[in-house]
């Protein structure tokens, strides 16, 4: 009995001793991490009094900024209203429904032939503009009021519509001037230098998005020279985090200064993402702007080839290294690059004694060349460099001046392209004759015609159709009310189509 207590004892003392080594141990260790927090703590620091005044003071003096832009702004900003007539077509299954007493069972052994109808509806459209002359000149983007029957515009706190003339359209920026006559001046925009803004600067949208007037939403130029959307021809586009909407289009992007920098334009679509808005830059319209005002058209440079850029594969296919620079594709008949000796497969690398990289650099750079003017153009061919003398001609108006494999204009719905090597191994064809459909409108006569992407022309009212050249003389010769006729390539396979013009 004794011995029994005395074990248990021995037991107790021994637990107890390892639980106080633990002990002393754990607190050894968290006393060192203590002191170590201590050590490496960052002391609170906390606003003083006058720096919380000047906090304040700058917040309130940036939100002072914004009111003072939207107050200078929105008297010059318009709201357009647009309207056209449209014809819907459509295939009525039940055939000729007026014939009310037809025998049952002629719709048995003949059914009824579905019959083509047509109706017309009125359409709407809604965008924005801002006055850049007293005297009623207004700056908008060309797709808001493009093919419009009727346009109305509403100034700031005008309850009455004024009525608007398109006094000039430019298709390739993607902008138009109209006119309104009212009594006295109107309200202006002061226009800035969209060359001289930095990307993380403030920017100011001001439009009337969804048809809520006199809007102002506020962001930071994003980025700067977006392109590549096929928007338009020529591309250099803003990047704003601004919010923009539908409506928003043709209204202006401004400073903190109140200069207007740029015209907001589109957006990227909601469901790819959210807070993304591009607007053309605002010195890109001003030479448009005076051109459409004093003329009523633009006047470009023409050059006259088809160009693509000149990417790794090719270049390694050419045996140029890493030379950087742009590949003609063709040549059109009768242009300045087919006089001055310009040929397919040459590589332009300067022009002008400008370094050419991008085939959109080439193509604003030509454009921005007064016809008449002789350039120096050198290129690469067969490994060498060469310097050849162009006379840069007026761009034609039916025409683009370098059309770029997708900067073809639309022609009974269809928009081409020339078909390159990465073409041919893509849809294992054997040879380059002809042009490849690259888009068609939905609604057209090429899509009646059941043409679709992919699909070859071969030929046009029995011309034969070898490249980009032969496809814009042909088209260029018919009539908008007379049919055409088209050999098509689908597959291994050719048919006819023909693609009906304009009813008169």
């Amino acid at each position: 009995m004794e011995k029994g207590k005395m074990r248990k004892k021995v037991v107790f003392t021994a637990v107890f001793a390892v639980l106080l080594i633990v002990s002393f141990n754990l607190s050894a260790k968290y006393r060192y991490r203590l002191r170590y927090l201590r050590r490496e703590a960052v002391p609170v620091q906390f606003i003083e009094p006058e720096n919380v005044a000047e906090t304040f003071n700058s917040a309130f003096s940036l939100q002072e900024s914004f009111v003072n832009v939207a107050r200078m702004v929105k008297p010059a900003v318009v709201q357009v209203t647009t309207e056209k007539t449209v014809t819907l077509r459509y295939w009525d299954p039940f055939g000729n429904l007026g014939d009310v007493f037809r025998n049952p069972f002629e719709d048995f052994f003949q059914p009824r032939e579905p019959k083509r109808k047509e109706y017309q509806q009125k359409q709407k459209g809604l965008g924005s503009g801002f006055i850049v002359d007293s005297s009623g000149y207004i700056l908008t983007n060309n797709h808001v009021v493009k093919d419009m029957d009727k346009i109305m515009v509403k100034l700031m706190d005008e309850k009455k519509e004024l009525k608007a003339t398109v006094i000039g359209t430019d298709s390739k920026t993607d902008l138009a001037i109209l006119k309104i006559k009212g009594f006295g001046k109107f309200p202006t925009v002061k226009l800035g230098d969209s060359e001289a803004i930095r990307v993380g600067e403030w920017a100011i949208a001001i439009g009337n998005p969804f048809g809520l007037d006199e809007t102002v939403t506020v962001g930071v130029i994003s980025a700067k020279g977006r392109k590549g959307f096929g928007i338009s021809q020529y591309e250099d586009f803003i990047q704003t985090d601004a919010s923009i909407n539908p409506g928003n289009s043709g209204g202006p992007l401004v400073n903190l200064k109140g200069e207007v920098i740029g015209i907001n334009t589109f957006i990227v679509a909601p469901s790819i993402s959210s807070g993304i808005g591009f607007a053309i830059p605002i010195n890109m319209a001003k030479d448009v702007f005076s051109q459409l005002k004093e003329k009523g058209r633009v006047v470009r440079g023409w050059l006259g080839i088809i160009i693509q850029p000149l990417t790794e594969e090719l270049r390694n296919s050419f045996g140029l290294g890493e030379t950087e620079g742009v590949l003609i594709g063709d040549v059109m008949k009768n242009s300045p690059a087919e006089k001055g000796g310009l040929k397919r497969g040459d590589v332009i690398i300067q022009f002008d004694q400008r370094v050419i990289k991008e085939p959109d650099e080439l193509s604003h750079i030509a454009a921005n060349t007064a016809p008449g003017k002789t350039i120096p153009v050198k290129i690469i061919r067969e490994r060498k460099e060469k310097t050849l003398e162009i006379k840069i001609e007026e761009m034609p108006a039916e025409e683009s001046l370098i059309a770029e494999k997708e900067g073809e204009e639309y022609w009974r719905g269809l928009n081409v392209e020339a078909i390159t090597e990465d073409l041919m191994k893509r849809f294992n064809l054997d040879t380059n004759e002809g042009v490849m459909v690259n888009e068609v409108e939905s609604g057209s006569s090429a899509d009646e015609a059941g043409i679709r992407k992919g699909t070859i022309i071969k030929q046009i009212n029995q011309k034969r159709i070898n490249n980009l050249s032969d496809y814009t003389e042909a088209i260029r010769g018919i009539k908008k009310n007379k049919d055409a006729i088209l050999l098509i390539q689908e597959g291994k396979y050719t048919r006819f189509v023909i693609l009906k013009g304009e009813e008169k």
